[in-house]
Parts: structure tokens; C-alpha cells; sequence
């Protein structure tokens, strides 16, 4: 069967709170899900599964994980059943080792936040086949997009890959940023960086964010939360066809942005 090669999405996800408190960011993702073409299957890299070495999961049926502590009880009494996709895990595998990248199987990982809570508002009927792959922190950023360029086939069979961590990511000064108060310039600079970079396609100054983008260092004291990021630049075939969504800053410094890459 021919299938439509699917665009890639990177997503902040942002607090684990949103299937409960969707807001604007909720309602962005819901209307996502209703116009992107049916995937296959979906492939999740998220910052909260982070390995030495490539792994991704082979679950039949993942469980959903709760991982965070400090929220309201019925967020942990909450379920993303869909299926996992052993099939798309086996396809994972062999993108990877042809591309010449060490990869393992888990065969019992299960779905991370970073995974379901976008994923239970986009696609709420949990009928589509989730898969994971981890990422490496100890890893920069152009291995990521060669681990995202190692996935590009799999577009062509219907898989949705999704990069799922956050634009800006810096905890501390989140917990300290009054309430209320608009984003210091520190972070819409480096919103606005990021952004024109992917317009222009320049990936090599993408890579190199740590030292060119104005102050990376504050809005990401370590990298996980961005590689996600450069997995999805890597898997898409041209950035400069990408669409920025969801320009909604939550807690006063985190950028909810959203890219839909080989948008048209």
C-alpha cells in the first residue's frame, strides 16, 4: 500500500499537568491531531528516556509511566493505553544499524510523560501504535540529527516521528519567575534565535547553539530537553518548510512552541 510520507513534529511538552489543565497549548494539540494525516504509528524520542546507547522499546502493550512526583492524584490515576508497535521497533532497528548506529531493544519500556500526555490530547482515542526511542545526553547535538536522519524512511511508511522536549528549559528560574510577569528577554531571544535558524535552514549554527545562540546557556543549563529537537531537524528533509505553532509561554518562561517540519 502507498503511503503519504508524514511530516515531523517536535512538541514542549511542558508540565505534566495537561491533560487536566489543557488551556491554549491543549487546545493546540487537539487541533493538531485532527489535521495531520492518520499515522501508522507513531515514534516518540523523548527527553525523558535517556540511555547510553540508542534502545527503543519493543512493547506490545506500554504501560503508562508517571514519571514525576508532586501532582494532583488523579494525574497518576490517568491511562494512555494505546498499543506499541513491535513491528515499527524492528523497523527502528535496522534504520539505525544500517545507518551504522549501535541500537538495543526493551522490550518492557513503556510510554514516559513526554510520550503520552501529548499524544492523550492529540490523539485521545489511543488507537494508533506508540513506540519509543531514547535519547543520549552525553551525545551533542549533531549525533542527534544523524540519529534523526537514520529514522528518515520511516516517514515514507506513514510513521509520525515526534521529538518531544521543550524550547526553553530551565527549572530554577521557572520556580523563581514571578507570576504573572512576562518572559525576560533572555528567553524570547532565544526563542526568536531558534526559530530564525530553522527558517533559514541553518542547521549548522542549530548545532552549534551553545556557543552562538544568545543565552543558551540560561535557558538550558543541560542539553536533554533540546535534543529532541535535532532528531526531529534530522528526520525532516528540508527545515526550511516548517510551520512554528503554539507561541504560548507557560509560567511565565516556558516556550510551549511546537514545529510541524516538512510542513508543506
Amino acid at each position: 500500500m502507498c503511503r503519504m510520507t508524514m511530516p515531523v513534529l517536535f512538541v514542549s511538552h511542558g508540565a505534566p499537568t495537561l491533560p487536566i489543565e489543557p488551556g491554549e497549548t491543549g487546545a493546540a494539540w487537539c487541533r493538531l491531531g485532527e489535521q495531520l494525516p492518520r499515522p501508522s504509528a507513531i515514534l516518540v524520542i523523548s527527553a525523558h528516556w535517556d540511555t547510553s546507547i540508542p534502545t527503543v522499546s519493543c512493547a506490545a502493550q506500554p504501560e503508562t509511566i508517571h514519571d514525576f512526583y508532586g501532582f494532583p492524584e488523579e494525574l497518576y490515576r490517568l491511562r494512555y493505553p494505546a498499543p506499541g508497535s513491535p513491528d515499527l521497533a524492528q523497523a527502528v532497528v535496522g534504520a539505525l544499524q544500517q545507518a551504522g548506529i549501535a541500537v538495543q531493544p526493551h522490550d518492557t519500556r513503556g510510554l514516559d510523560h513526554g510520550a503520552w500526555v501529548p499524544l492523550s490530547l492529540m490523539y485521545p482515542q489511543a488507537d494508533i501504535p506508540v513506540t519509543q526511542l531514547s535519547l543520549q545526553s552525553d551525545q551533542d547535538p549533531a549525533w542527534h540529527i544523524a540519529l534523526g536522519r537514520a529514522l528518515r524512511p520511516l516517514r515514507e511508511q506513514g510513521v509520525l516521528i515526534v521529538g518531544s522536549g521543550s524550547i526553553t528549559h530551565n527549572l530554577r528560574a521557572i520556580f523563581q519567575h514571578p507570576r504573572g510577569k512576562p518572559a525576560p528577554q533572555w528567553v524570547t531571544e532565544f526563542c526568536e534565535w531558534i526559530a530564525a535558524k530553522i527558517a533559514a535552514g541553518d542547521i549548522d549554527a542549530l548545532v552549534a547553539y551553545r556557543t552562538l545562540a544568545p543565552y543558551a546557556i540560561e535557558n538550558h543549563p543541560t542539553d536533554e530537553h533540546l535534543l529532541p529537537l535535532f532528531v526531529a531537524l534530522g528526520a525532516a528533509h528540508d527545515i526550511r518548510h516548517s510551520q512554528r505553532l503554539n507561541r504560548v509561554m507557560t509560567y511565565g518562561m516556558l516556550a510551549m512552541d511546537m514545529w510541524l517540519l516538512d510542513a508543506d
